[in-house]
């Protein structure tokens, strides 16, 4: 699964190197103008990570970071704080907010990315290892391929998404609404029912004699990665 990444930035230019930068180094990236903009898209979508800019209209990138740290959806997120202050007392006040880590403006971007992927692979190292294991089953990101108990395991494109989007994190329910948004897209409209049609056809790829179902459904809240199914 493609880590999210939403940039706080409210200097156009900047935001719009971040985003081309990112996005080529592979992360999904959304952007947000002001603290206002980026806490209304944190309720919509929790990112992965939160790049965050110090000085923000509306609501400041402080104030931001302490809303993160109180949410209970936000409260491990991990936020790297950009900023023209680079007094130690500053940076001090940034990460007593609750900052995971603090880049000073100007930066180089190619250590920017390298702290993204230290913080990703501390807090959320599912994002961005290359294999993935649970039970007797294997997705390997960089051959694209799946396998369980040694046998190659066939998925279209979105089946091979949702797969990976549910090994992150098994045993974990999750709604449909909340399935769409992660496999399709916040902003991609199709109808709910849609995802039964796809977890049917996982599920039935991951099938084998004799062995355990591995989606689970649970009436009335969704689906788990369980073996438990």
């Amino acid at each position: 699964m493609t880590p999210y990444v939403l940039v706080v930035e409210d200097e156009d230019a900047l935001a719009t190197l971040l985003d081309y930068n990112l996005m080529k180094e592979g992360f999904r990236v959304e952007r947000a103008a002001d603290g206002e903009e980026a806490l209304l898209r944190v309720a919509e979508e929790p990112p992965d990570l939160v790049v965050l800019d110090w000085m923000l209209p509306k609501v400041s990138g402080v104030e931001v970071c302490r809303q993160l740290r109180a949410g209970a959806e936000t409260r491990r997120t991990p936020v790297l704080m950009l900023t023209a202050r680079g007094e130690e007392g500053d940076k001090v006040r940034g990460l007593d907010t609750g900052a995971d880590d603090y880049v000073v403006k100007p930066f180089s971007m190619s250590e920017l990315v390298a702290r993204i992927r230290a913080l990703l692979r501390r807090t959320r190292p599912e994002l961005v290892e290359e294999r993935l294991e649970y039970a007797d089953l294997v997705l390997d990101r960089g051959r694209h391929r799946v396998t369980r108990a040694g046998k190659d395991v066939h998925l279209g494109p979105t089946e091979y998404r949702l797969l990976d989007f549910l090994m992150q994190r098994p045993g974990r329910v999750f709604s449909r609404e909340r399935l769409l948004d992660a496999v399709w897209g916040a902003n991609t409209y199709v109808e709910v029912r849609t995802v039964d049609v796809h977890v049917g056809r996982l599920r039935k790829a991951l099938r084998q004699p004799g062995a355990p179902d591995l989606i689970r459904t649970v009436r009335s809240a969704g689906y788990a990665l369980d073996t438990e199914g």
